[in-house]
């Protein structure tokens, strides 16, 4: 693997680790007024355009990024429609 690639997975998980202590202290206190709906729908909606870019591209970074942050902001989706107390 050469140097650039180990970046590109590095920063791969840097970017997908960022929303896992936000998807823990929803889980932990069952509260999810403060997440913001449009801010997750256009989160979901942008890393499945990466997601088909990195398909395409065979960038394998992108896909498993975009997989993993995609799949925590459909668990943030799922929370705010669970936890809200609207």
């Amino acid at each position: 693997m050469e140097y650039i690639d180990m970046v590109g997975h590095l920063g791969s998980i840097i970017s997908s680790v960022t929303f896992m202590p936000q998807v823990y202290r929803v889980w932990k206190t069952k509260h999810a007024g403060d997440l913001s709906m449009s801010m997750m729908t256009i989160l979901f909606i942008s890393t499945l355009v990466w997601i088909v870019y990195g398909v395409g591209k065979n960038v394998l970074p992108v896909i498993i990024c975009n997989s993993i942050i995609c799949f925590l902001s459909l668990v943030l989706i799922y929370f705010k429609f669970r936890y809200d107390k609207k």
